[in-house]
């Protein structure tokens, strides 16, 4: 707990003044859709996948560098392979359906790993205004203690981003969308304004089961 709330705090001090003090006003929540036109919802497995194809594929959960814990949520090597797939567990979700602008939980198919059980996705400072995405987080209690670990989807115009933008407290803390930081040979889904903004879409992930 004591981790939790000083990452907290550091989020909410340490930002420079040249990151977003919030994103653009939202408009009213709107259920996310999938690739096939379909509505997002919870206990479903889906891959998230990026707009614009290239180099690489889906995001995934991998060690990176010299250390092997907690995994990374970095984007595949390879454009072929889609990903790790993920739920989404939102905070407050009507009728099992994940909206646009909700706070949410997102948690990676696990994976045979030492790090622990928990596959839930939370922010952790590695460099100098650089937050990467790793596992390890809490899944629900919302509050305070787990701010770092509470995420949305957002629209942008035909496409979906990830942001950090938590309001599951009365918190005075800043918003950020996710983007892509290139750290040598592995591509981080990051918190920083060294980056653009990752443009994603969600695959449904046949044949997958938690």
């Amino acid at each position: 707990m004591k981790t939790s709330l000083i990452a907290f705090s550091f989020i909410c001090f340490t930002f420079t003044t040249e990151l977003l003090i919030g994103l653009t006003i939202a408009a009213a929540p709107e259920p996310v859709l999938d690739t096939s036109g379909q509505k997002l919802r919870t206990g479903v497995n889906y891959y998230i996948l990026p707009v614009l194809r290239g180099k690489s594929g889906g995001l995934t959960v991998e060690s990176t560098g010299n250390k092997s814990c907690p995994p990374n949520v970095v984007q595949a090597k390879l454009e072929v392979w889609n990903g790790t797939p993920v739920t989404f567990t939102p905070y407050n979700a009507k009728d099992g359906v994940i909206l646009t602008s909700t706070d949410l939980n997102i948690k990676s198919f696990p994976i045979k790993s030492p790090c622990g059980p928990s596959f839930v996705w939370k922010l952790q400072k590695e460099l100098t205004g650089v937050w990467f995405l790793v596992t390890g987080g809490v899944e629900g209690n919302p509050g305070a203690d787990t701010i770092v670990n509470w995420f949305k989807i957002e629209k942008a115009g035909k496409d979906y981003v990830l942001s950090f933008c938590p309001s599951v407290c009365k918190c005075n803390t800043l918003c950020r969308e996710l983007g892509i930081y290139i750290d040598g040979k592995d591509k981080h889904l990051a918190l920083s304004d060294k980056v653009p903004s990752f443009k994603v879409m969600f695959k449904r992930a046949e044949g997958w089961n938690m």
